[in-house]
């Protein structure tokens, strides 16, 4: 519905465009209907008869060059020429945004419009998100209902994040191709059909372009960690959701995917109504199917009508990228690692959460469930960093963009929309959060005893829950900064490792901790994560020089 109005009213906004277009010259009988005399000089184009009671649209379809010279009248047009050939031709009319205050474009959306849409991608996340955990939850009941063991009954969460990692092979250049609103409604509508990960997978690898699409850099600092914090809450409270099903008689254990279904539908609904397409160049594409409508012109052409590659041509280029600006890039590398551990760690969890607590604690199975909110309080205290983070970035970016162009953000904000500063900025997070992630499982592994508070491992879960936001937040945004028009091949490997990497973990998990006992298999992980501890510290100290290696990261930044 949003996608359908857009449209509409990037055609009123061009209708409007070619009322208000500047008349121009008209041009000799001869000359109509040809391209050769079109008027390149300003000055010529300036020199305008009196308006006549044609409109633009009829003006343009009798006059032959002075279409060119109504294409130089119009703002955000780029006139440009082409080699002379038969099959093309002189001229064609690139289209881009009226200027850096164009309303349609998403970043010049009210406040409250782009929070919305913030906030209705970070619903889409935590929903899909949710269904990955939910499960884990009644994996008694589940498993009694089918009579297998509890390793086959996890391999619906394996599976599951199974195929998070296929599906976010083809999400992303689908999102760069259809748009983000067409890829998260037909997914979610599939999704809702199945309850598959494969279709869940767009909110991960799209929902950091849609925050690029409707934020500045500088904005970045503050929504990007809210649409984390939101979104990285649907594993985490999953298992809560699920506290007393199939357990009290009231709701069976059935009800965790008829909840999933249910939610995805309300979201579906929301985002139907409420979420506006922010693809830039899906939106300038409309723009000149508009132009060519209106004006009868075929010359008026996007960015996005220009590129000729094929849906599957373009889906193999962008997995093959993923692979080849992986295995040269220590930066993607190294944080991917990151993530995997952290993601075997998270998702472990839900196999050992049952170890930890009901069979050390003797907790019920339900009290069990509930401990997983401990986590996400963790996790919401990363917030009272965020007034840090954004002041020292604001002055980092206010410092680059006097730098660059003498500008002051404070007076035009859109200073910030062009400044590359120095990717390391978004380190910070990490940096405070990264060993709070091996203490918490040394912590929880050395304390678990029975003679020792219940209160210990959760604390503890609550430490972890704040080192691995931290850690999120931060490599995404790093990524993003380091890699530019890279960053959706170099996210989309980061996906599909760490998802690969859980999905496995999750099977074993449960012969992990019965074989090697709780205290010995937190061990392991917190000496595994505890060698990670230094990747953000050693990125903030020689990440320039890296990056200075790579043959796609960004190096032209400016220095403060």
């Amino acid at each position: 519905m949003q996608s359908y109005l857009q449209y509409r009213r990037l055609g009123k906004s061009v209708r409007s465009q070619l009322d208000n277009a500047s008349p121009v010259k008209e041009t000799p009988t001869a000359a109509r209907d040809s391209d050769t005399d079109t008027p390149t000089n300003p000055d010529e184009i300036s020199q305008h008869v009196p308006r006549s009671n044609q409109s633009p649209l009829a003006r343009t379809a009798s006059w032959g060059s002075s279409r060119t010279a109504l294409a130089y009248s119009i703002a955000g047009i780029d006139v440009q020429k082409q080699s002379e050939s038969p099959d093309q031709p002189a001229h064609l009319f690139i289209v881009g945004w009226d200027g850096p205050n164009d309303p349609q474009n998403p970043r010049n959306h009210s406040v409250a419009s782009r929070l919305t849409a913030t906030l209705l991608v970070s619903a889409l996340g935590w929903i899909v998100g949710a269904a990955t955990s939910i499960n884990s939850g009644v994996l008694p009941q589940n498993t009694e209902a089918f009579h297998v063991s509890d390793v086959v009954g996890s391999l619906v969460t394996g599976m599951y994040l199974l195929g998070f990692a296929a599906g976010s092979l083809v999400s992303g250049p689908l999102s760069e191709i259809l748009g983000r609103n067409a890829v998260y409604v037909s997914s979610l509508t599939l999704f809702m059909i199945f309850i598959m990960g494969i279709f869940g997978c767009p909110p991960l690898t799209c929902a950091g372009g849609t925050i690029a699409d409707l934020w500045n850099p500088l904005e970045k600092t503050l929504y990007f960690p809210m649409y984390a914090v939101l979104s990285s809450s649907g594993p985490v409270l999953g298992p809560a959701v699920a506290s007393y099903m199939g357990q009290t008689g009231v709701l069976s254990w059935r009800w965790t995917s008829w909840i999933i279904l249910i939610g995805s539908g309300a979201i579906l609904v929301l985002i139907i109504l409420f979420q506006p397409e922010t693809y830039g160049p899906l939106l300038l594409k409309w723009k000149g199917k508009h132009l060519r409508k209106m004006t009868g012109d075929p010359r008026f052409r996007s960015e996005m009508d220009m590129e000729k590659i094929a849906l599957f041509s373009r889906i193999g280029g962008a997995m093959k990228r993923q692979f080849l600006i992986t295995i040269h890039e220590p930066i993607i590398l190294l944080i991917s690692l990151y993530m995997t551990v952290l993601y075997i760690v998270l998702f472990t969890f839900f196999d050992g959460y049952a170890f930890i607590f009901t069979d050390m604690h003797g907790l019920s199975q339900g009290l069990t469930n509930i401990v997983w909110v401990a986590m996400y309080v963790g996790i919401m205290l990363s917030g009272f960093l965020l007034p840090f983070v954004y002041r020292g970035t604001k002055k980092n970016f206010t410092q680059a963009a006097e730098a660059a162009n003498g500008a002051d953000p404070a007076v035009d904000p859109r200073a910030l929309d062009n400044v590359h500063t120095q990717p390391e900025i978004r380190l910070w997070f990490a940096m405070f959060g990264a060993p709070f992630i091996p203490i918490s499982l040394f912590w929880m592994g050395w304390t678990d005893f029975p003679s020792i508070s219940v209160w210990s491992p959760i604390i503890a879960s609550s430490a972890f829950g704040l080192g691995t936001i931290c850690v999120f937040i931060s490599s995404y945004m790093y990524v993003i900064d380091s890699y530019g028009i890279y960053a959706a091949s170099a996210l989309g490997f980061m996906t599909v490792s760490r998802y690969c990497a859980a999905g496995g973990m999750t099977i074993v998990g449960i012969p992990f901790y019965r074989n090697m006992g709780v205290h010995w298999t937190l061990t392991i992980l917190g000496c595994i994560s505890a060698i990670m501890v230094p990747v953000p510290y050693v990125f903030y100290r020689f990440g320039p020089a890296i990056r200075s290696w790579s043959r796609y990261a960004i190096t032209e930044v400016v220095k403060v």
